[in-house]
């Protein structure tokens, strides 16, 4: 692993597992429904670590042995059994570590973030969007510091406009860093990271027992010796990392394509972890906790067994049918004329970044989320002014100091609403922005409202028609995260954005 990876047992401050009270019994293991695992698998392979209620001293003392650590400082601090959205950025390195896979190429290399996944589990854990981030894409990497093996803390310049896959391995950079260019380009910030290499792939596929995976055509690789037969089949060990890495079997043999592949993988991983074929067998259990475990990677802020076993119970309650994976939409990057990289879509990405943040279910899970979609529709049905008619005064009630200004410029220049004062800050902080609007002010409301990603909650109808020139109030509230950010995503992600549910099975093309 890139930078100051170290065995947790090597590292001071980390403390090492207290032992059993003194005279405890030891508990028999428990029945089919209280052994409760989930292994996650993302990146090339990410993945939940096994929880079980077997709990012994010296499995617990095996298993925390296993667990190599980063200390990427408070981006990584959050509490896993904390209130709201939780967010964990998987990530696949390429890095050519352990027995065998020297052949793969780019020996001696640091690695890159060849795969990442970034993870949002809902606040009520009822549903999930897990978001492929393209290695190719390009976008500016934010300063960040590395904490090196020494204890020592380095400064890594940012990168402008380069490929998202150098913000890991490059120049120093730790998973730290990852984080940080996941949050600039997203809005969202990752709670914790978890980090695989192509030994986990190969050593998590057999711990399995196989992962089921299905083929639109028959697949003979040369280059990735990948061969698959027409249907449904299984792969693990060296047959998974080839079907992960290669990507001259399918579609237009772009990473975008590859990316989809391992998609349907995890999706097939997800559905077998969660069997009960799984959860009711203990050797099995142990096996994937053991091979997980040693194969992990993660923040030290769940780099234990306990934190790992609390983290996927709380993923395991999402129901697999409300787990959507899909990619961050992205087109061909205009200014290359071979086209070798991607820039996010004009909307359909910040549409999908708004809708992470405030926590907007892809899946159709609650009544009251539908109804809620039913209002946002009806908001903004009607018509909607010329943005040069539009006239508002913008406060600040939100944690961003001048927010006020940064999004009255951005209203100015980048949406053509000329007739926007700022007014510096609100009487008191809010927790949501509110737009307050006359009757006869709906078409500017609709208006501003789609711009700024509004929700219907945020607007505020008063009861007499505004007079002369009184224009609107826009105060933003600590939902606010920047000029240009969407506060709330649409109501559902446009029909020409490809998503697929973890409880279903596809053939990859």
């Amino acid at each position: 692993m890139p930078g100051q990876r170290s065995r947790r047992g090597s590292q001071g401050g980390r403390g090492a597992a207290e032992p059993p009270t003194a005279g405890r019994r030891k508990r028999k293991p428990q029945k089919s429904r209280k052994k409760k695992a989930l292994l996650w698998t993302g990146g090339v392979m990410a993945f939940v670590v096994v929880g079980t209620s077997i709990g012994a001293y010296l499995l617990y003392e095996r298993l925390n042995g296993n667990i190599d650590t980063i200390d990427v400082g408070d981006a990584g601090n959050k509490d896993v059994l904390s209130d709201g959205p939780m967010n964990i950025l998987i990530i696949g390195t390429d890095k050519r570590t352990g027995k065998g896979n020297e052949g793969y190429g780019d020996k001696g290399s640091e690695g890159h973030a060849d795969t990442t996944i970034l993870f949002h589990v809902s606040e009520d854990r009822t549903n999930a969007t897990a978001m492929s981030i393209p290695r190719d894409l390009k976008t500016d990497i934010p300063d960040c510091e590395s904490k090196q093996s020494d204890g020592s803390t380095k400064e890594i310049p940012g990168t402008p406009g380069t490929r998202f896959n150098v913000s890991l391995g490059q120049e120093g950079r730790d998973p730290g860093c990852t984080m940080k260019t996941v949050e600039t380009l997203t809005g969202v910030k990752p709670d914790h990271f978890m980090m695989v290499d192509f030994n986990a792939v190969k050593e998590l596929s057999t711990a399995v027992g196989g992962v089921k995976v299905c083929m639109a055509k028959p697949v003979d690789d040369p280059k990735s010796h990948l061969k698959l037969p027409q249907g449904e089949s299984e792969v693990q060990g060296e047959m998974a990392l080839a079907l992960l890495r290669t990507r001259h079997s399918f579609g237009n043999e772009s990473d975008l394509d590859r990316i989809k592949v391992q998609q349907q993988f995890l999706a097939s991983m997800i559905r077998e972890m969660k069997s009960s074929d799984t959860l009711t067998n203990p050797k099995k259990l142990f096996t994937l906790a053991d091979a997980a475990t040693n194969a992990l990677t993660v923040d030290t802020g769940i780099g234990s067994p306990k934190k790992l076993m609390t983290l996927a119970q709380e993923i395991g309650k999402v129901d697999t049918k409300n787990i959507t994976f899909l990619t961050m939409p992205v087109v061909d990057n205009p200014a290359e004329k071979i086209k070798a990289t991607v820039v996010p879509h004009p909307t359909h990405a910040d549409q999908l970044f708004a809708m992470l943040r405030s926590d907007t279910s892809l899946t159709e899970v609650k009544k009251k989320e539908k109804a809620a979609k039913s209002k946002q529709a009806a908001l903004l049905k009607g018509p909607k002014a010329d943005p040069a008619d539009v006239r508002v005064d913008v406060l600040n009630g939100g944690e961003i100091s001048g927010a006020a200004g940064a999004t009255v410029t951005w209203l100015q220049n980048e949406q053509g609403v000329l007739k926007s004062t700022n007014k510096a800050n609100a009487p008191e902080k809010i927790k949501k922005t509110t737009l307050a609007y006359a009757p006869n002010q709906a078409d500017q409301a609709r208006a501003l409202a789609e711009m700024m990603g509004l929700p219907a909650t945020a607007m505020k109808k008063g009861t007499a028609d505004a007079e002369g020139l009184e224009a609107m109030v826009l105060t933003l509230g600590a939902d606010f995260k920047g000029a240009g950010q969407l506060i709330t995503g649409p109501a559902k992600m446009p029909d020409d954005v490809e998503k697929a549910s973890a409880d279903k099975a596809e053939c990859a093309k």
